[in-house]
């Protein structure tokens, strides 16, 4: 725990930003993340891994002030890939409206980018992963499966060029509308679907708004082909280390498909928004996001007292 009265969301609860309070009106909300290229076009990662990280600030409902980048750089790594990742990454920065204002660099044994996001936020109307209730419906705003084809496409090399292109622009594709919608609805939760798939982050807002969560398979939204890819054997590198950490407090029904497993704890790269809000309110909400390009958005599933820190995952 960080004892210090400034800080509205540390790191207790595993949220996406952490917010620190500047002002009775006004906080600073805090992010940082990097990872290695997802794409093989360098400036199309440096997109992609902005865009990445922008997300934990709109899933804060923050808006996005600067950016420092942070990358890692193998010894041999000719100068213009370097320049084609941060001219991506600045960018989509400045496309969010924010100033990128340095960076640093580090050496590693292969590329490795992201940045440190700072943004601000008003006090009383921040979007942890902590506040979902009992009642409430849970709306997914992107498709899964990032981690299966882009697996699949580095390994294989045969994705058909639409599928991956769809795959690309979702990756590309910001989370700021969908955070912009949500703050127009009475939305309770929100946390952003990345590293540690679908159900480690799902359950990350589960443990700390200490309610019980209900997934249904057959509402999920899934890329093209990424079942066909794991019953074919294509396993995401993260399937595993997310398995390990969360599969104690997850429980699939017996009738559910071998393949959603792998699936669901597949690591995501710049994935949607997952949204708690009054079911009242939900389908509003996802005919809202399909009219602003979030042609994916979808309910998924529901918030239940039962059970808490626990997810089951049905048909």
């Amino acid at each position: 725990m960080i004892d210090d009265p400034r800080v509205i969301v540390g790191s207790n609860t595993a949220d996406d930003a952490c917010v620190f309070q500047i002002s009775p009106d006004r906080a600073l909300v805090h992010t940082v993340d990097l990872f290695a290229p997802a794409v093989d076009d360098p400036y199309t990662f440096g997109r992609i891994a902005a865009i990445n990280s922008l997300s934990d600030i709109y899933a804060m409902g923050g808006k996005p002030l600067s950016a420092m980048n942070v990358l890692g750089i193998p010894g041999n790594l000719e100068s213009g890939i370097i320049s084609d990742i941060l001219h991506g990454g600045q960018d989509a920065i400045v496309e969010a409206g924010a100033a990128m204002l340095g960076g640093h660099t580090f050496q590693d044994s292969e590329i490795r980018y992201g940045l440190a996001i700072t943004g601000v936020i008003s006090p009383d109307r921040i979007f942890t992963n902590s506040r979902a209730n009992p009642g409430d419906l849970l709306v997914l705003t992107k498709r899964l499966g990032t981690g299966t084809i882009i697996q699949a496409m580095m390994t294989r090399g045969v994705i058909p060029e639409a599928v991956y292109k769809m795959v690309v622009d979702s990756m590309l594709f910001s989370n700021r509308r969908a955070s912009e919608l949500m703050e127009k609805y009475e939305a309770s939760a929100c946390t952003d679907i990345t590293g540690f798939g679908f159900l480690g982050h799902t359950w990350e807002m589960a443990e700390a708004s200490k309610v019980g969560m209900t997934i249904y398979c057959d509402k999920l939204p899934i890329f093209p082909l990424a079942m066909d890819l794991i019953r074919d054997g294509v396993e995401d590198a993260g399937v595993g280390m997310n398995r390990n950490s969360f599969e104690k407090v997850i429980e699939f029904d017996a009738d559910i498909p071998a393949e959603y497993e792998k699936l669901l704890y597949n690591s995501e790269t710049s994935g949607g928004l997952l949204i708690a809000l009054p079911e009242d309110q939900a389908g509003n909400l996802v005919e809202r996001l399909l009219e602003e390009g979030c042609d994916s958005a979808a309910v998924v599933g529901e918030v239940v007292k039962e059970n808490p820190g626990r997810i089951v995952v049905k048909k």
